[in-house]
């Protein structure tokens, strides 16, 4: 072997090693799905997920079709796609039209809305977002709200509560819920609320408050969400709401593939977890599984309408 063999052969081994290594990292970087659970005996909808992140290799979320089939297997017979951009909801719109086991959400995310930089930017998109929500199988508008976690400076202050009224003015004016994502941000996203007059149905997504907030969405009307973090040790907080809130007036998401409920947490979450999150609720709660999720799924048709609908 001359030098220039050796040198070539030498970085070869380096180059294999290297894509071993970087393949390595990227297995640990993206850990497998939980195994399924017991199925539910009566069935449910996960009011709240993001199948879209199929598109994701580093989180090694399943495709849509899959994730689906699976949440069916264990009891939960719909969905709720929820966009979070104005491609993310076009594509949720578009998903819904073809699955009859999908309806669709549609909204800037309170975050997204300062990236247009400019009032008459936003607008424009925000008028997308109003023809996507004319479509049948569009049953909310969402995720908005306000966000004060990563928005910072008078601009995109004003940007993001600007982008929130008119998702209430949408969600009005086409007789659909709308789907709150509150961070940092409860007082206000209130007096907004109250001052604009509230849409009939609004749902706190992944609710996150104390039972300060449980009180006022009592008040109101307005629905809970409840996630797989109210199984986390330290939200005491939200199964203090749980425990609260009226049944009529609470709901169950996963916000999939984020929030896996315990013993999964940092773990890809999905649909089909649902069940977990529902028997933690119906403990906490006190009650027996099958009538929670009967009133559980009672109530998110009330929110959403029936899934055959406009299929």
């Amino acid at each position: 072997m001359t030098a220039e063999q050796f040198v070539r052969s030498s970085k070869a081994g380096a180059d294999v090693a290297s894509n071993a290594a970087q393949k390595s990292a990227k297995e640990k970087k993206a850990p497998s799905f939980p195994p399924n659970p017991e199925p539910l005996d009566v069935t449910v909808y996960d009011n709240h997920c993001h199948l879209e992140f199929e598109f994701d290799d580093e989180l090694g979320v399943m495709p849509w079709q899959e994730n689906l089939d699976r949440a069916q297997a264990v009891g939960i017979k719909g969905v709720v796609q929820v966009g979070v951009t104005l491609e993310s909801s076009k594509w949720c719109a578009e998903l819904a039209s073809k699955d009859r086991r999908v309806l669709a959400a549609v909204a800037l995310h309170p975050n997204e809305a300062p990236l247009y930089k400019t009032r008459e930017n936003l607008d424009a998109a925000i008028a997308e977002i109003e023809a996507l929500a004319a479509q049948p199988r569009v049953r909310a508008i969402g995720e908005t709200g306000l966000d004060f976690f990563r928005t910072e400076g008078d601009n995109d202050l004003e940007l993001q509560q600007h982008s929130f009224e008119e998702h209430i003015r949408i969600a009005k004016e086409n007789n659909i819920a709308l789907m709150i994502h509150d961070r940092d941000a409860h007082d206000q996203v209130v007096e907004t609320l109250l001052r604009l007059g509230a849409p009939e149905k609004v749902v706190f997504h992944c609710y996150s408050g104390e039972t300060d907030l449980a009180q006022i969405c009592i008040e109101n009307g307005w629905y809970m969400s409840f996630a797989g973090n109210i199984t986390i040790k330290r939200n005491q907080h939200l199964r203090d709401s749980l425990i609260m809130a009226p049944k009529e007036l609470i709901l169950v998401e996963t916000d999939a593939p984020f929030l896996a409920p315990e013993p999964f947490r940092g773990r890809p979450n999905a649909p089909y977890l649902v069940p977990i999150t529902v028997r933690f609720m119906a403990e906490q709660r006190g009650v027996d599984v099958n009538d929670l999720a009967a009133q559980l799924a009672l109530n998110t048709e009330r929110v959403y309408g029936s899934w055959d609908e406009g299929f």
